[in-house]
């Protein structure tokens, strides 16, 4: 370097980390398919499709399906609705139904997991994390406690029939269920995708799958699947009676017992319901605070990999504390939260934890709920006869 007697200036540009939130867009379908080649759906191998990294588009996959299984049925659903990364797991049917629930929630031997398992290692083996799962015309009883036990370690949400021959029944089958992760939802859709356009049964799961990842798109992680318009079906395989105003009403029931079902409104099938299978008196009832939970923990954790074995220095811990607030107002602004607050406390910091290398930051925030139940007080009066004489002669 030249001799300087002096100040020298040397200009460089540093961009500070900055937490960014986790996608949640991604897929996780359960499927059989008999006919399809194994060299494009391998037996309880992670395929993803529809990624940009992805050789293989929605349109491929269904055309590389096969006529028979889940597999076509719940990706012309899904690609009715959105287009986003779709990790699928085939699973070889057996020969009862107890036998494909065995292969469909799969293991984990030897290193190797099948089925649903399977799920678990996407991000490992095709670099997307899927956070909408289900098994949309497998997902029994044992299976959709096995998919909650999946979308728990996934941090996701699982989607799955709520199984019964009538109102009665599927409220009874909810009672068997106690997971955040999890929503239930019934009855079927009628799609026109029989031979010339005959209506035929259409998984209510798979495209909530879709509608799901639309709406994490276009919306955010924060609106919950009520209430939107469901694409390309045209009825329901069960009736279910809906009035806005009667607490009597079949959906209305339903909701109220934690089932989300399916209502049209302005000619539009739409899901109905909020909630979750978690109890009526957690914090986790609505679908949006287990996502915005979820998402939360997801996205700080990857934002604070770089204070991972630095010093632990008072500065360390300020800016850890700065950086997790940062990301809370942008979320706040976005109106993805109602507000958080990150900070470090003494009485959660002693001496002997920090001489251990060990730092505690709480944080604290609040979901946004969404408007359930709207309340409108309406009156009778008769003040505005009082000036009908007026009204009459100016008319």
């Amino acid at each position: 370097m030249s001799f300087l007697h002096g100040i020298r200036v040397t200009e460089t540009s540093a961009i500070g980390n900055a937490i960014s939130i986790v996608a949640t867009a991604c897929i996780g379908l359960v499927v059989t398919a008999p006919a399809a080649s194994a060299d494009v759906f391998p037996l309880n191998t992670p395929v993803l499709i529809g990624a940009p990294s992805s050789a293989m588009t929605i349109a491929n996959a269904i055309a590389a399906a096969g006529a028979t299984g889940t597999l076509k049925g719940a990706l012309q659903a899904i690609a009715d609705q959105v287009r986003t990364p779709v990790v699928i797991v085939r699973v070889a049917p057996g020969a009862d139904s107890a036998a494909t629930d065995i292969a469909v929630i799969g293991s984990d031997v030897a290193g190797v997991k099948t089925g649903m398992q399977a799920l678990l290692a996407a991000e490992a083996q095709v670099k997307y994390r899927p956070r909408i799962i289900g098994a949309p015309g497998l997902d029994t009883k044992n299976v959709a406690t096995a998919l909650a036990v999946v979308a728990k370690r996934l941090r996701g949400m699982a989607y799955a029939a709520a199984n019964g021959v009538d109102r009665a029944a599927v409220i009874l089958y909810r009672g068997n269920f106690t997971q955040r992760e999890l929503m239930l939802i019934y009855p079927d859709f009628t799609a026109p995708l029989g031979a010339d356009g005959a209506d035929v049964p259409s998984f209510a799961v798979a495209r909530a799958l879709g509608l799901r990842a639309r709406i994490d798109q276009t919306q955010g992680f924060h609106k919950t699947l009520s209430n939107v318009p469901v694409a390309g079906v045209d009825g329901l395989t069960k009736d279910v009676q809906f009035d806005l105003q009667d607490e009597d009403a079949d959906a209305n029931v339903l909701n109220a017992a934690g089932i989300t079902t399916i209502v049209r409104i302005n000619g539009e099938l739409r899901f109905w319901g909020n909630r979750t299978c978690a109890a009526p008196d957690s914090d986790f009832t609505f679908e949006s605070a287990t996502r915005t939970a979820q998402v939360l923990a997801d996205s700080i954790v990857g934002g604070m990999l770089w204070a991972i074995d630095k010093p632990l220095l008072p500065s360390l811990a300020r800016d850890i504390e700065e950086q997790i607030n940062e990301a809370f107002r942008k979320l706040t602004r976005g109106g993805f939260i109602l507000g958080a607050e990150a900070a470090f406390d003494p009485a959660k910091n002693p001496a002997e934890q920090l001489k251990a290398g060990k730092l505690t930051i709480s944080y604290r925030y609040t979901p946004v709920p969404p408007l359930e139940c709207l309340g409108l007080e309406q009156q009778i009066t008769d003040e505005y006869l009082a000036d009908f004489n007026q009204l009459v002669a100016t008319a």
